[in-house]
């Protein structure tokens, strides 16, 4: 006869416990801070988009200093750039030209508010010249490129934009102000409600969790041999 073996169930290993509670603890901290960051983030654009609708012209005025700092920047890069020994010589004349010209409408832009926002006004219309008649070349020449007309569309509409933007450039720019103050505001409220909304699925899964939690452990004899 044997004597009755009492043993429990089969051993977690040492440490497993901790870990799981270490790293569940973790995800939901960095659950939280994720929907706190969409909603701070939120706000911040409705503020942006209030004050580019409230304040129009001071609006302006900060973008255009910052256009301003943008072309400094870039020209200063660029002028690294054309030092640099790993550049080819046929691309350091270049380089300087175009960081020297960036330079030059960047210390143009910190003259007045009329002459940033008319080189930002140029600076946007040619960019989306050349992008629109880009795209629209593209898609035309190319038979199977997927939503070709939508393409070709897309392209024709930023074309025309660049054209208006660099015909009328105080006025479209105005107008562009206007509709991007608009446009935060309404990213803004798309933001906040994607936070809230996450916000309660948190809520939602830490109660399910929490209801269907088990003992990890069950202290069952087994049958005696």
């Amino acid at each position: 006869m044997t004597a009755p073996s009492h043993s429990s169930g089969p051993v977690s290993p040492r440490g497993t416990e901790p870990q799981e509670g270490s790293l569940t603890e973790g995800m939901a901290a960095l659950t939280n801070l994720g929907w706190q960051l969409l909603l701070t983030m939120g706000l911040a654009t409705i503020a942006l988009g209030v004050v580019a609708l409230v304040w129009p012209g001071a609006t302006l005025r900060v973008v255009g200093v910052l256009f301003g700092v943008y072309l400094l920047a870039t020209g200063v890069f660029q002028l690294a750039a054309a030092f640099g020994t790993h550049v080819p010589r046929h691309l350091r004349v270049l380089h300087f030209i175009t960081g020297a010209a960036s330079i030059l409408l960047g210390l143009i832009c910190f003259r007045g508010t009329l002459e940033s926002i008319f080189l930002l006004a140029l600076w946007i219309g040619f960019s989306w010249l050349l992008r629109g008649t880009l795209e629209t070349v593209a898609a035309a020449s190319d038979q199977t490129m997927p939503a070709r007309g939508w393409h070709v569309a897309f392209g024709i509409i930023g074309t025309m934009a660049g054209i208006v933007m660099i015909i009328m450039p105080f006025a479209s720019i105005a107008t562009l102000t206007l509709v991007v103050g608009v446009m935060a505001i309404v990213l803004g409220l798309t933001e906040v409600v994607r936070a809230i909304r996450t916000r309660v699925e948190i809520g939602h899964l830490a109660r399910g969790t929490a209801t269907q939690r088990r003992p990890l452990f069950h202290a069952r004899a087994h049958p005696q041999h």
